[in-house]
């Protein structure tokens, strides 16, 4: 038995359950869509053939994956969007903090240093042709 056979029940788990977080985050503001979406993808490959395919050929995530496999390419829509949700979620954090009057600075400024992190990153990323 291989090491992808037997480990493909795993894949097979982390997609779906990825997909089903992924599909939360439509509706639950704060939860990400994109990253759980491209989870999947990437799982699917190794655990579902159906679902990869699937996954692949939808409309509205199709392209995304598509893009991010073959060049680990985001679109410039994406890049804003990802952007605007962490900039909310920032705020948010500084709101609650100041409101608080809490005097442990590092418990929003930790978050919003990875938010900020991953954001230069993101547009770091090639868009798609």
């Amino acid at each position: 038995m291989t090491e992808s056979s037997r480990f493909r029940w795993a894949w097979w788990l982390l997609a779906y359950v990825s997909l089903g977080l992924g599909i939360v985050g439509i509706f639950v503001p704060g939860l990400p869509t994109t990253v759980f979406i491209l989870v999947a993808a990437y799982a699917a490959s190794r655990g579902s053939d159906r679902l990869h395919r699937y996954l692949q050929q939808h409309v509205r995530f199709g392209p995304m994956i598509r893009d991010w496999q073959a060049h680990g390419a985001v679109s410039r829509r994406a890049k804003w969007a990802a952007t605007g949700a962490m900039l909310v979620c920032a705020a948010v954090l500084l709101a609650i903090m100041l409101s608080t009057g809490a005097h442990r600075w590092w418990m929003a400024a930790l978050p919003i240093v990875c938010m900020a992190a991953v954001a230069a990153w993101l547009w770091l990323r090639p868009e798609p042709r």
